[in-house]
């Protein structure tokens, strides 16, 4: 895998072509760069604020960084509003994200945003998921997995049961007020609440296996539905019991 001098340079080189660029009237690190937490593993995070029409921008830099750094694929992530991310993989394992933003929606929506250049305009901030569709998911994720398992598809069981897993963390980091996207606050989370999840992995795909990881993961499900929706537990524990 790369190097940090790699991608540090990778970093300078995007600034320099950004500054020399009519079109970019912004730049700005996100991410853990832009706080200083970020470590060697670190990937690049930059978003660009763009005077003029956006996918004519993102057509002339995906161009450049495959040109300039030998890029290898690229997809695009949901923005919303008028921008554009799009993620580049270059040689050597360097992820690089780029935001582009039209100039109206350049500025923060959270608390990890340096601005380079340009003049950031206030933005409303990334809002969190809501808590009733997290529970929402819960049980329906539950529910999926033990019909999996009665109609005899293991691996599509297994998929509900890890998802199932996926939104007790992220309610627990919800609780706690902990970064929730992408599981990125779970190492942080208590032990009491990470113990309980263990057993919820699946390590086989027979149905005796299944099903000792679904009732795992429900006893999980309602102690942590206690704590973050202690007015819906009572109503919605015992259905949960009814599939475990």
């Amino acid at each position: 895998m790369f190097p940090p001098e790699q991608r540090d340079r990778t970093q300078a080189q995007l600034l320099a072509h950004a500054e020399a660029d009519d079109s970019i009237v912004g730049f700005a690190l996100t991410g853990s760069h832009a706080t200083g937490d970020g470590d060697r593993w670190s990937d690049t995070d930059i978003v660009l604020a763009v005077r003029g029409e956006v996918p004519e921008a993102v057509q002339q830099w995906t161009a450049w960084i495959y040109d300039e750094f030998g890029a290898r694929h690229h997809w695009d992530l949901g923005a919303g509003g008028a921008g554009v991310i799009r993620v580049f993989l270059l040689p050597g394992w360097v992820e690089l994200d780029v935001n582009f933003s039209p100039e109206s929606e350049f500025g923060a929506r959270g608390p990890q945003w340096r601005t380079v250049f340009g003049s950031p305009r206030a933005q409303p901030p990334f809002a969190p998921p809501h808590r009733n569709t997290l529970v929402g998911l819960t049980w329906h994720h539950a529910l999926h997995a033990r019909i999996c398992i009665e109609r005899d598809r293991p691996w599509q069981a297994a998929h509900w049961i890890n998802a199932l897993r996926d939104q007790l963390i992220a309610l627990a980091c919800l609780r706690l007020g902990l970064p929730i996207a992408y599981s990125k606050g779970a190492h942080l989370l208590p032990e009491e609440v990470t113990a309980p999840l263990e057993p919820t992995l699946v390590r086989s795909l027979t149905a005796p296996e299944l099903r000792r990881a679904l009732s795992a993961t429900i006893t999980a499900a309602t102690a942590e539905l206690d704590l973050s929706a202690p007015e819906l537990a009572p109503r919605l524990r015992p259905m949960l019991m009814e599939l475990a």
